[in-house]
């Protein structure tokens, strides 16, 4: 029988068997990262066909996102005591699942339950995926497998709206859950043949109360999104705040002071390691604030409709999926900081020229725009990623993989729920002012992307700081 370390040395040193392997891994987490972004489209004909208002039917996102987050932290833990092949087969079964409760709900709570249980499985994954293929890939290479993998990060969640609007174009909303069910269930069935047991197992009881405290997660991020949303009950939201900043505080003391920790937070003693997960968090905010903010952007203030406006995405998110593979190689040959620095100048450039002239840009600009902003996320989330575990030793990883997933989740929830603030308060106040309502429109869009501007300034000095670490292992 051969032992871990003669499996990993197999992938590592056989490329044609890693392959097949992380195409299979990134095939099943590509559809549920697809999942993720992709019902936005749809709202409109869940609102009819289930009777339900647009405040219910976000919970399909919201709720998902809720579930996804509270599981990335349990994800290290499950690496470590549950053989790979047997969590990824799981998982895939649970997605398929609750795919398949979707498909027959009768109803908007049978519908949430299905979604639920997508959301653990694409919580799980998230983390573990990388971890898996920063583990089986040589440290030379590492950045041409994360730029591969950074086509599930990026491009996913700029093309899944994309995907939907076709799908739904041609068929029912439940046309979209049968693509999903049919790929998943492919990978599941490939699964037994590609996938193998890769990670090194270290049993250690699940710290119970570490999950109940990292519940936290979920009151921080249901309070962020609640933020520019009118009728808001803010005593009650301010409270559940203070309650879930508690059980966090509780959370990150408790990972510090026990002797097996859920979450390996020390990994954030390693300064250059806290930069990588700061530049993956702000390019995740570039890129969605971008396929969110643009759309608005071109109905509102350039009057395009709504399929034409997601239309419009399509180019950036080309782009993306194109640089992805291209500037993982590129940062294994000239270095990773090189390559940082270049997107977040790209993406510093696309906020300053959006600033500068938002008055004057017309549709082919803006996409031209969105296509640098985009381009220079691909220079920096899973180069960064990738430079943060070179950071780490490899015992590390997953929980390193772990924290950055999770923290460019709330970045990224944080950062959609500050543009929508910005965007709705200063429109307002300046119709109040007298403005007609399309300058006022455009000068709550000017104040939205200076404020990601001075971000990306920040995260270009970030990228100043940030130095090559050559791979550390234990």
């Amino acid at each position: 029988m051969i032992s871990l370390e003669e499996q990993v040395s197999r992938f590592k040193g056989n490329q044609k068997l890693r392959n097949w392997f992380v195409a299979i891994l990134l095939a099943g987490t590509f559809t549920m990262s697809i999942s993720q972004s992709s019902l936005s489209t749809a709202y409109p004909t869940l609102m009819r066909y289930f009777g339900v208002s647009a405040t219910t039917i976000q919970w399909l996102t919201t709720g998902f996102m809720l579930i996804m987050c509270i599981m990335m932290p349990i994800s290290p833990w499950l690496l470590n005591n549950v053989p790979f092949k047997r969590l990824f087969q799981a998982v895939l079964l649970l997605f398929d699942v609750g795919t398949l409760i979707i498909l027959v709900a009768p109803s908007f709570p049978i519908m949430m339950l299905g979604r639920i249980l997508e959301a653990v499985g694409v919580g799980i994954l998230f983390p573990a995926y990388q971890s898996v293929m920063l583990t089986i890939t040589p440290a030379e290479s590492r950045g041409a497998t994360m730029g591969v993998a950074g086509l599930v990060m990026g491009s996913a969640l700029a093309i899944g709206p994309i995907i939907s609007g076709i799908v739904l174009k041609f068929t029912t909303w439940q046309g979209l859950f049968v693509v999903f069910a049919l790929i998943i269930t492919l990978v599941f069935a490939l699964s037994f043949r590609f996938i193998s047991n890769v990670m090194t197992l270290k049993p250690t009881q699940l710290d119970f109360i570490s999950v109940i405290s990292s519940v936290g997660l979920i009151g921080l991020l249901f309070v962020i999104n609640q933020l520019g949303k009118p009728g808001v009950n803010w005593p009650a939201q301010f409270g559940l705040l203070a309650v879930s900043l508690l059980m966090l505080v509780y959370f990150v003391y408790r990972q510090f002071h026990t002797t097996k920790p859920m979450l390996e937070l020390r990994v954030l003693k390693t300064f250059n390691y806290d930069l990588a997960v700061l530049l993956t968090g702000f390019s995740y905010i570039a890129l969605i604030v971008t396929t969110i903010i643009f759309p608005l952007y071109y109905q509102g203030v350039l009057h395009l409709s709504p399929f034409a406006s997601g239309m419009a995405l399509v180019p950036g998110a080309v782009l993306l999926s194109l640089l992805n593979p291209v500037t993982g190689k590129l940062a294994d040959r000239i270095g990773f900081k090189r390559v940082l620095l270049i997107g977040m100048g790209m993406i510093t450039m696309g906020w300053g020229i959006l600033f500068v002239c938002s008055r004057s840009l017309n549709l082919i600009a803006m996409m031209g725009i969105a296509m640098l902003i985009e381009g220079g996320n691909a220079f920096v989330m899973m180069p960064a990623t990738t430079l943060g575990a070179n950071s780490l030793a490899d015992n590390l990883i997953a929980h390193g993989t772990a924290v950055i997933t999770t923290v460019r989740q709330i970045l990224g929830s944080l950062g959609v729920a500050i543009a929508t603030i910005i965007l709705t308060t200063v429109t307002q106040n300046q119709v109040v002012k007298g403005y007609r309502h399309q300058v006022a429109t455009q000068t709550g869009y000017r104040a939205v992307f200076f404020t990601f501007f001075l971000v990306a300034i920040f995260g270009l000095v970030m990228a100043v700081l940030i130095k090559n670490t050559k791979k550390t292992t234990k």
